[in-house]
């Protein structure tokens, strides 16, 4: 997992780097918690471009990241998933808390 900070906008970008399932969601959710609450962003981007594949334990890690980032104050958002992600996340119906934009560019 790969993050950056862009402290103009207040947004943390958070670029996730391998498929998540459960073997890989402890380690990525305590790297996504220490950035989340060190920089304290008013908006975090989960960056999907490199994640081919997610199961239901990548539906948990969102809903628990997503629920850190609102009692900080903050919004999230998902960017750049391709098709087979984009069916998981809207089968699981994470999209109504949670929106997806289609392609985004990372600055």
């Amino acid at each position: 997992m790969e993050s950056s900070f862009n402290s103009e906008d207040n947004t943390l970008c958070v670029s996730i780097t391998e498929d998540i399932d459960h073997h890989t969601t402890e380690k990525i959710r305590r790297k996504m918690d220490y950035e989340i609450t060190r920089f304290m962003p008013r908006k975090v981007m989960f960056d999907f471009s490199k994640v081919s594949f997610m199961d239901s334990a990548g539906i948990g890690l969102l809903i628990g990241r997503y629920k850190l980032i609102k009692l900080l104050g903050g919004n999230a958002e998902i960017i750049n998933t391709n098709k087979s992600i984009e069916k998981v996340l809207e089968m699981s119906g994470i999209v109504k808390i949670i929106p997806i934009q289609k392609k985004k560019e990372i600055s």
